[in-house]
């Protein structure tokens, strides 16, 4: 995969190179002090012709800048890949097994870094977007983007006409199940983060979240969904 070769030697942000390297060293948490941190950039999960694409912001800082993969080791995990695989999106509901797989689906994120404040810089998001995501789902090309939170949503919708799509303007809203069908393009979904300040919170339920995967697995079936 030529368009992500170099991805986890990525030191192009510096502020978020020192964050992630203390992180995974002298500020490890507590209940994970005995783990080696994984301590670098994310690489993205599942397949590379995908049908469809997650969108995420970054990895967290004891979650996938720990176990080096993504959406692996929070709680954030745990509520997609349990949604993922009861869309029959994910061989597995468990975030931590070693033996998961995606169906046919992508994971990506902003930024493959984990940030302070779980919240890259604008110039640290377009730097990773311009880099890495732009050639990723130009090469994915997928039938469905689900963008995950509204800083998801805004840089997608930013990227689409360099990538060919006819996004129209003004640029749609974000919200939670918000469709945007685009006449050149994928069909792009809004869902909210499963972040914990979303699922504590009860602003995402988890009836809320399977039907996201539902509708992106209908979208992404016409034509047929198996390749």
């Amino acid at each position: 995969m030529t368009f992500h070769d170099g991805l986890i030697d990525c030191r192009l942000c510096p502020r978020l190179v020192e964050w992630r390297e203390r992180k995974a060293t002298s500020e490890k948490r507590a209940a994970f002090s005995d783990e080696d941190y994984w301590g670098r950039p994310v690489p993205s999960l599942g397949p590379s012709d995908a049908r469809i694409l997650i969108i995420g912001l970054a990895p967290a800082a004891h979650g996938a800048n720990r176990t080096g993969r993504m959406f692996t080791g929070d709680r954030s995990g745990e509520w997609l890949y349990r949604a993922l695989y009861r869309a029959g999106l994910a061989t597995s509901p468990d975030h931590l097994d070693p033996d998961l797989r995606l169906i046919d689906t992508r994971i990506t994120a902003i930024c493959h870094c984990a940030p302070p404040d779980n919240r890259p810089t604008t110039e640290e998001s377009r730097t990773c977007v311009e880099t890495w995501l732009v050639p990723e789902v130009a090469h994915v090309d997928p039938a469905v983007v689900v963008c995950l939170g509204g800083l998801s949503w805004t840089w997608t919708l930013r990227i689409g006409p360099r990538l060919g799509w006819d996004v129209p303007r003004p640029r749609p809203r974000f919200g939670h199940g918000v469709e945007v069908p685009l006449a050149t393009g994928p069909q792009l979904v809004g869902s909210y983060h499963p972040s914990q300040q979303n699922t504590f919170t009860g602003k995402l339920t988890e009836a809320m979240f399977d039907r996201v995967w539902k509708r992106a697995r209908e979208l992404a079936s016409d034509p047929p969904f198996s390749r």
